[in-house]
């Protein structure tokens, strides 16, 4: 009991009270260090991890558009959109990225591209983003991921709507193909709006009609889950599909034409000569434009670019060719419009033309005698269009060649038209620093030399001579529909200029190329019908220059790269054309013997397609 109270006596209140401060002290910081902490976080960074909260529990995911669809002048669909599914990893949502991307290797066997895809995305900063690690899986594919999406944190399966080119390479240079937006492109006005991953156009109507047919994005709000699995949509904005694009192309006619072409390089274009419409156009050799729906591979990319055939080109518009005798017929407007000659004007051909120390011939040896200038269109003598163009000199058969159309874009609503080229000379001596000299107008009147023209320039200065004198703009786009149909714009013919060649004139060129193709020794023979209702000219333009005094060698011991090109133009019928069509074989030789063949098929499959839909209609 003493030791109790000796216990009791010894007790010191002050080293009590000593101790119960720093207690307090130290509770007192422990709160101090919670109220900052707290503090820090509501106030310092309370809209960043407010905004992440929420990030961890709604998402705003981007609904893309349907894009418009693009269809031949009679509503047949050319291009629609398909559902693709892509897998997409969101770096959050999947904590460990390698290890989930390893587990997706194993079930969907993805490719060394998407594994650094998904690895580079650890360094993105932008952990909420969804990275896409692999686009257009197979439905298999699709089944595993959905499987195994318990073992898959922060995946998401997205529906992306991708371009279907219903007629494959028959139609790829003048529908083009779609892809993602570059960079380059984003810093363009024309592109202000797109965002990374956009789809655009990139080639074709799909480029050049885009600002139509993209359409407008929508989106979703999205309760996920801690993994990033979707578990309800909060709200939603309906995505606005693009205007479908209705063409004048016709799908049967374009498809007649590629098959009358085989397996020849060239173009064949079809046209309206009273409205300027194009109903076909085919450029080959090809390519299948189904193969830059999700991005085409390095070694596809490579086979194409580095085909020696440029199957990417779009000849029809971006080949320049030296006409050839089809240019005669401007030769011969100009010297009619000009008073040198009349149509019975006759100049004597002995298969040969003098000019100063150079020696001219014609393409046939002994001559042709005696001709008028329709017989000289008929049989295409060149030695009477030599004499024509000594007469008329190289700036007025320039300045009849613009008239025509020649030298610059048609503005056919096409990306990459280039605009040949006729020679002055003052452009001689700008581009050369030399004078021109008479002989090379000599060549010049037979379409060789200098001259260049892209083969719907050709077609469309034919349709002039078809329709009575109206130059008309080039017109491939119809009309803008809404997905109900309901029209947004229409494209009237549209009328460039009244070329000023007389109706006579005019008439004089239109009979010598009747007579091309229905009577004796015609050139255009090879495409006389029963109904004798077709005109045309052909054509033989020179790769390679020769000497003039050297005999031409048999086709098959020259190169084919060195072989002349072949060229055939027509419209029919005579008297009311309502179809013009030029047909360019590319190192196929003679355009009698090779390329009006190939436009004899076109011209019949066009009216029998006319009967038929008559018919049917009747």
């Amino acid at each position: 009991m003493s030791g109790k109270q000796d216990r009791l006596t010894n007790y010191d209140p002050v080293k009590f009270r000593k101790k119960i401060q720093v207690i307090i002290w130290l509770v007192s910081l422990a709160f101090f260090l919670l109220i900052a902490r707290i503090w820090y976080l509501q106030v310092v960074r309370g809209d960043d991890l407010r905004k992440r909260s929420e990030n961890n529990r709604v998402r705003i995911q981007e609904i893309k558009p349907l894009r418009g669809l693009i269809m031949d002048t009679h509503g047949n669909i050319l291009v629609d959109n398909q559902s693709s599914f892509d897998i997409s990893i969101i770096p959050e949502d999947a904590k460990d990225v390698e290890d989930v991307i390893n587990k997706l290797t194993k079930l969907c066997d993805l490719g060394e591209e998407a594994i650094s895809c998904g690895k580079a995305s650890l360094k993105s900063g932008r952990s909420f983003v969804p990275v896409r690690i692999c686009k257009n899986i197979d439905r298999d594919k699709l089944a595993a991921v959905e499987t195994n999406s318990l073992d898959l944190p922060g995946v998401v399966v997205d529906v992306v709507p991708v371009r279907e080119y219903i007629y494959g390479e028959m139609m790829a240079h003048i529908l083009g193909y779609v892809g993602n937006i570059s960079s380059s492109e984003l810093g363009k006005d024309v592109y202000s709006g797109y965002r990374s991953n956009d789809i655009v156009g990139k080639y074709g109507i799909e480029k050049s009609l885009g600002r139509y047919l993209k359409g407008e994005s929508g989106g979703e709000q999205v309760e996920v889950d801690v993994a990033g699995r979707r578990l309800n949509v909060l709200g939603e904005v309906k995505p606005v599909s693009g205007y479908n694009v209705v063409l004048n192309i016709d799908a049967d006619l374009q498809k007649i034409c590629r098959d009358a072409f085989q397996k020849k390089a060239g173009t064949a274009i079809v046209m309206d000569p009273r409205t300027g419409s194009v109903m076909a156009m085919v450029s080959k050799p090809s390519f299948d434009p189904n193969l830059f729906n999700r991005g085409i591979s390095g070694d596809k990319w490579e086979k194409l670019t580095e085909d020696s055939l440029c199957p990417l080109q779009n000849r029809a518009i971006s080949g320049q060719y030296p006409p050839g005798s089809t240019y005669k017929l401007i030769v011969a407007a100009a010297a009619l419009e000009e008073g040198l000659i009349t149509e019975n004007t006759e100049i004597f051909c002995d298969g040969t033309y003098q000019m100063g120390n150079r020696t001219f011939r014609c393409w046939k040896k002994r001559g042709h005698g005696m001709v008028s200038l329709h017989r000289a269109i008929v049989e295409s003598c060149d030695v009477y269009f030599y004499h024509l163009g000594e007469m008329l000199g190289v700036d007025k058969l320039a300045e009849y060649a613009g008239k025509f159309g020649f030298g610059y874009k048609t503005g056919i609503s096409l990306p990459g038209e280039k605009k040949g080229l006729v020679p002055t000379k003052e452009w001689k001596m700008r581009k050369y620093g030399e004078p021109w000299q008479k002989g090379e107008t000599t060549s010049l009147s037979i379409g060789q030399g200098f001259t260049l023209v892209t083969p719907l320039q050709l077609l469309r200065a034919y349709c002039v001579i078809a329709n009575g004198g109206i130059l008309y703009k080039p017109r491939l786009v119809k009309k803008i529909e809404t997905t109900d149909g309901q029209v947004i714009e229409t494209f009237p013919p549209e009328k460039e200029r009244i070329v000023s060649v007389s109706k006579k004139n005019i008439d004089i060129l239109r009979y010598a190329l009747w007579g091309a193709v229905n009577e004796p020794h015609g050139t255009g023979w090879a495409l006389k019908r029963k109904e004798k209702d077709v005109c045309g000219k052909t054509g033989t333009a020179q790769v390679v220059g020769m000497p003039q005094d050297e005999e031409k060698p048999d086709i098959k011991e020259i190169p084919y790269k060195y072989r002349d090109h072949a060229l055939f133009v027509c419209f029919a019928p005579y008297k009311d054309p309502t179809i013009a069509t030029l047909v360019i074989v590319e190192h196929g030789g003679h355009g009698g013997s090779v390329s009006a063949p190939i436009a004899r098929r076109i011209v019949d499959g066009y009216f029998n397609l006319e009967q038929k839909r008559g018919k049917r209609e009747g």
